[in-house]
């Protein structure tokens, strides 16, 4: 695969699957912004790129707050010049069966995850227009194709981002901006750690390849449409789930 001199953002890019696309592009030689609401955190995955001869830094965001995510984008573009790739991978769960969620529980995984996307996208997707070129990728989840009992925000959310993923996909598609949807399985993640014994055993059992995927199945996929070659693939959704949802 191919990337001439680009230059990517990496939301939720702390830990998990978002530090592994951080390390997956870096490692083809993309400069990498690495953004998180932890300065630590992100801190860290960028220091660990450059470590290993890579480049990245880190930019501490809280990517819900709209008038940060805009003065973010802005101070980046002018550092850099241009981003040509932007993938947005920060989310959250507050999962709770729907008559006990609260509005708060709601309305913070909508924001994180799905608002959080326009934001960006708007921030960074016009200027990749005027440059005739880009490359966004949205980290979706199988929850927003198949639904999940227990988790009706996370699902909203995830069901949106595939939504405007082809909305904006028809928007940008002649200004040679693509945009494209992974929407992983159960990986192997903080967030899946959580989970217990019981609930592992049972969503592996749902699972053909009777396994969960690491992070770097997701980053690969990832690294794939943020490649040159994948210039003719656009507002299309690629679960990287084991077969879960086919």
């Amino acid at each position: 695969m191919t990337y001439t001199n680009r230059t990517a953002l990496v939301t939720g890019a702390g830990r998990g699957i978002g530090k592994a696309i951080a390390e997956t592009l870096a490692a083809q030689g993309v400069t990498v912004i690495c953004v998180s609401k932890s300065a630590e955190s992100c801190g860290a995955v960028a220091s660990a790129i450059t470590a290993a001869g890579g480049k990245a830094i880190a930019r501490a965001v809280d990517v819900a707050d709209g008038a940060a995510v805009n003065a973010a984008a802005e101070a980046l573009l002018k550092e850099f010049g241009k981003i040509d790739i932007l993938v947005n991978n920060a989310g959250i769960t507050r999962d709770g069966l729907l008559a006990r969620m609260s509005d708060d529980d709601w309305n913070s995984v909508i924001q994180t995850n799905l608002t959080s996307c326009f934001y960006w996208t708007k921030a960074i997707g016009w200027p990749m227009c005027r440059a005739r070129f880009g490359r966004i990728v949205n980290i979706s989840s199988v929850t927003g194709i198949m639904g999940n009992a227990g988790q009706a925000n996370y699902a909203a959310a995830k069901a949106g981002m595939i939504g405007f993923t082809k909305a904006t996909a028809k928007e940008f598609a002649k200004r040679g901006v693509t945009v494209n949807v992974v929407a992983p399985g159960f990986i192997k993640t903080d967030m899946t750690a959580e989970l217990s014994e019981e609930v592992q055993k049972g969503a592996t059992a749902l699972i053909p390849m009777q396994r969960f995927g690491e992070p770097s199945d997701i980053a690969h996929a990832v690294a794939f449409l943020c490649a040159d070659e994948a210039a003719y693939v656009t507002g299309q959704v690629f679960a990287v789930d084991g077969g879960m949802a086919m």
